[in-house]
């Protein structure tokens, strides 16, 4: 495998993907959709232009779930770990959870967004950009503000 390409898969490794670096971005996302689909106070993703994403297997384990009225959420029929996230806002780009690469990346995470809508029990102390408002990716109010 070359040096740009990292793998991934599900929990259970009955889907595999891989991606080509460069990514276009490394971030956490506070949205109620992402927390409630991963059980998680917030979810970090990444994504890749398409033509830089390749499913190498496990095409007929993946599920997808409409979760908007643009986007699609795909995880493992398996064993149930959320894998990618798609959008016709987007439709040139693949969004995919961080935490299923098999190795590194070439970013780490750069910025919290939907930060607006966190849980409440989550406390944040990184120092990266915190993005929010009617968008989620407006500069956040200041805490106390």
């Amino acid at each position: 495998m070359p040096d740009d390409c990292v793998p991934g898969a599900c929990f259970c490794r009955a889907v595999r993907f891989a991606i080509t670096l460069p990514t276009l971005f490394c971030g956490h996302c506070h949205c109620t959709m992402c927390r409630r689909s991963h059980g998680a106070g917030y979810v970090t993703w990444l994504a890749v232009p398409r033509d830089r994403f390749a499913l190498t297997e496990g095409a007929n384990d993946l599920v997808r779930f409409e979760s908007s009225d643009h986007g699609t959420r795909s995880f493992c029929g398996r064993c149930g770990s959320t894998l990618f996230c798609e959008s016709t806002r987007h439709p040139d780009q693949v969004d995919i959870v961080l935490a299923n690469m098999d190795a590194a990346i070439d970013r780490a995470p750069q910025v919290h967004v939907f930060f607006d809508d966190r849980a409440d029990w989550v406390s944040v102390d990184d120092g990266l950009p915190r993005l929010g408002g009617a968008t989620g990716m407006e500069p956040s109010k200041p805490e106390g503000d």
